[in-house]
């Protein structure tokens, strides 16, 4: 791994990973991957949201199953092959759009409540990180939230860690956090609106 925080991963990478397989992080195949998954929608605090944002959707596979959870899904990918693979993982789902973007310098318009920051992170160099929640802060509404997970393992080229976009993120946000860290991965919810599940459903 580089040392090196001052430059985002290229989009080259990415139209590399996906010219040798529609499936490079093989979400479809692994355990590990399928559980992490559901680990993601169990820990969202909202049964359902008005419009959630995912960007770095790569080919879809958490966009189908967050695409059940609001009225509105909007998904973005650098690569054109993730983003042509990801439209058709979502075509039975009318009220999803997925666009190809470079983040943070092009953000989609609108505002939302939920916004998934899963497996992005650490290809983000240090100012870009900082951009991209400065983006982020912008376009979420006054009852937002902010999902984030990541593989904890550092990864040859990226320049930043997991723990530390996660650090970042929570000196950063200035919102109440919900956490789950596993020795694999990271995952915290950031939320303006304090409580839990279950007080929120009057059972505390």
């Amino acid at each position: 791994m580089t040392d090196a925080t001052n430059t985002s991963v290229t989009d080259d990478y990415f139209d590399q990973l996906f010219h040798n397989s529609d499936d490079p992080w093989a979400f479809k195949q692994r355990w590990y991957e399928r559980r992490k998954r559901a680990l993601t929608l169990a820990a969202l605090p909202r049964e359902r949201y008005a419009r959630i944002f995912e960007p770095g959707c790569a080919n879809g596979e958490l966009s189908a199953e967050l695409a059940t959870r609001c009225d509105r899904f909007v998904g973005c990918d650098t690569c054109a092959l993730a983003v042509e693979l990801a439209r058709e993982r979502l075509a039975d789902f009318p009220r999803a759009e997925v666009l190809q973007a470079r983040l943070p310098q092009q953000w989609p318009a609108g505002r939302f409540d939920l916004i998934v920051f899963s497996e992005l992170g650490y290809y983000l160099s240090l100012e870009d990180l900082h951009r991209w929640i400065d983006r982020a802060l912008a376009s979420l509404t006054d009852d937002g939230q902010l999902l984030a997970c990541h593989w904890r393992t550092p990864i040859e080229g990226c320049p930043l860690t997991a723990d530390q976009v996660h650090e970042v993120l929570q000196q950063r946000l200035g919102m109440h956090r919900q956490s789950y860290h596993e020795s694999d991965f990271l995952l915290d919810v950031w939320a303006w609106e304090q409580g839990s599940v279950a007080q929120k459903e009057g059972l505390r």
